[in-house]
């Protein structure tokens, strides 16, 4: 099963939030963006879904940014992944052009039943589990470390004062 770029930008969303908040950083949806080299406008719509699913609290304004929810720090990877991905047919039996196997098949069951099965797998897993000690010096990379003030991200290098 392979999942829509929405939904492994979601992913990198909740697992690099975490990742800020351990590092103590301020994460806005620009320092999420370069840090899963991405568009801020996917990162954008990604967000505003984890949001309306209770994950995600936006901040706006000056000081604002972008925060896990207890929900969202707890939330199991596989609640995550059906809620971003929506329940779709691992594949499309009808349609403008039905199968002709429809009445009989059994592979439809079959994959119904591997993707629950991918889901239970996933729901083995939590946001915290993702961004646990050892994972957190990679993810931390996307948030160097910045002056009180600053957006969380920087366009330009800072130059080294003699």
């Amino acid at each position: 099963m392979q999942l829509t770029r929405f939904t492994d930008l979601g992913l990198r969303a909740m697992m690099l939030l975490a990742a800020g908040e351990a590092q103590g950083q301020r994460v806005t949806t620009g320092s999420i963006a370069a840090g899963a080299s991405a568009s801020e406008n996917h990162i954008a719509k990604a967000v505003s879904r984890l949001s309306e699913l209770g994950m995600v609290h936006a901040r706006r304004g000056r000081a604002g940014g972008l925060a896990l929810t207890d929900e969202g720090r707890h939330a199991s990877v596989g609640r995550l992944v059906r809620a971003l991905e929506g329940d779709r047919e691992v594949v499309e039996c009808g349609g403008d052009n039905p199968c002709p196997l429809v009445p009989a098949c059994r592979l439809r069951r079959a994959l119904a039943e591997a993707k629950e099965a991918f889901y239970r797998e996933l729901d083995r897993y939590t946001v915290a589990d993702l961004a646990r000690e050892a994972t957190l010096p990679v993810l931390a990379v996307a948030f160097p470390p910045t002056h009180p003030g600053s957006s969380g991200h920087s366009t330009t290098p800072e130059r080294n004062p003699r």
